[in-house]
């Protein structure tokens, strides 16, 4: 099975971080997102998603974003029930983020340093074709200068 959402939206809610009894961070907005057509002589509208995110991602987006900032997001669908006020069972689809990989110093890979030994060299198919048109060129043109290239 395959279960993987992508939304790109404005936060419609003040964010509020929480933690749960068992020390685990959680944030729950919502997130508006316009649809891609238009009508015309209207305005455009917009779905409205619940996304839900724990742990450092919670934290991550309660840290560095805020009420009508653009995010984008990527999860899982997920439903669950709840019993409102009244008594009334109720069904919420939420998209639960998966964890945002971050990036520190320590974890961005870094190029290897260029030293005489390691100086980069076309591939052969590259080194094969620069012959080829090489011998093409010399053999269709005149040259007026003979250290010249081309």
């Amino acid at each position: 099975m395959y279960n993987k959402a992508v939304l790109m939206g404005r936060i419609c809610n003040d964010l509020e971080l929480k933690t749960i009894p068992n020390g685990a961070s959680v944030l729950s907005f919502r997130l508006a997102v316009d649809r891609a057509y238009q009508i015309k002589g209207e305005e455009r509208k917009a779905d409205f998603f619940n996304i839900v995110a724990w742990r450092s991602t919670a934290e991550f987006i309660s840290r560095y974003f805020a009420k009508g900032r653009m995010i984008l997001v990527e999860g899982e669908l997920q439903t669950r029930q709840y019993v409102d006020k009244n008594g009334s069972t109720q069904n919420v689809v939420e998209l639960v983020v998966i964890p945002i990989p971050t990036l520190t110093a320590d974890t961005i890979p870094r190029p290897p340093l260029r030293t005489a030994a390691h100086q980069w060299a076309p591939p052969p198919f590259l080194r094969e074709a620069r012959t080829i048109l090489w011998k093409q060129v010399r053999t269709t043109t005149t040259r007026s200068d003979p250290n010249s290239e081309f």
